[in-house]
């Protein structure tokens, strides 16, 4: 499914998180061991918040990066941006959070309204990359952060039969142990795969306008975070 062209691709992902909304968060912490939770904590102190600053998280799904800002700047203002809304309302039920509606390509938002601009597993779902990574430069303020946390394809190395055992096996049996669809958790191995590489996206920032543009590797390459400034 993630050779679906254009529009066709983004219906199918707005629909298939729709319907494992209600499992993702435990899925999530499943497949990652846990691990998902400390990296976000990592994303948000990458984006050097501080108690004034104005932060978007687009792709929010039920708000577990805006949370964690919240967590560590309480002052901030922050906002939560998704299109599927399924996933935010599984979000309110958590506590009310400040959530919008919007695209990741098109977003709702003026031009230099946020000093930062983070993300969790947005960009490999995204049917244009560089659009999406315009958008979120073009929202961001002169001086702003923007920090993405995604999968990337693994490099070839010694752990490449456990990552093919984990991508292949465990995180689609985990799936169909735990939702009734379990086909998402066939895509999003899939999407792993068919990513760009980590030094892919960093080019990607660049050219869409970022400076001092940086990222590193997670969970056996498996994982990246990536940095940049406007």
């Amino acid at each position: 499914m993630s050779d679906l062209p254009g529009e066709k691709r983004s219906t199918y992902v707005q629909s298939m998180f729709a319907r494992i909304a209600g499992r993702y968060d435990l899925l999530n912490r499943l497949i990652t061991m846990g691990q998902d939770v400390r990296w976000r904590k990592e994303v948000i102190r990458k984006v050097r918040l501080t108690s004034s600053s104005r932060l978007l998280d687009i792709g929010t799904g039920t708000g577990d990066l805006v949370r964690e800002a919240l967590a560590q700047n309480p002052g901030a203002g922050v906002v939560g941006a998704d299109f599927t809304l399924e996933m935010m309302r599984v979000g309110q039920k958590k506590g009310r959070l400040n959530f919008a509606a919007a695209d990741a390509l098109h977003l709702p938002f003026q031009t230099s309204t946020f000093d930062g601009v983070v993300s969790g597993f947005l960009m490999r779902n995204v049917i244009d990359i560089t659009l999406a990574l315009e958008e979120q430069y073009r929202v961001l303020e002169k001086g702003g952060r923007v920090v993405i946390l995604d999968t990337t394809r693994p490099q070839k190395n010694i752990f490449s039969p456990l990552i093919w055992i984990q991508l292949h096996i465990i995180i689609p049996t985990l799936g169909r142990i735990f939702t009734k669809f379990g086909e998402a958790y066939h895509y999003l191995p899939e999407t792993t795969e068919d990513f760009v590489t980590a030094e892919e996206l960093a080019e990607r920032m660049s050219s869409a306008g970022f400076v001092r543009v940086g990222f590193r590797r997670l969970m056996f390459g498996t994982i990246a975070i990536h940095w940049g400034e406007k």
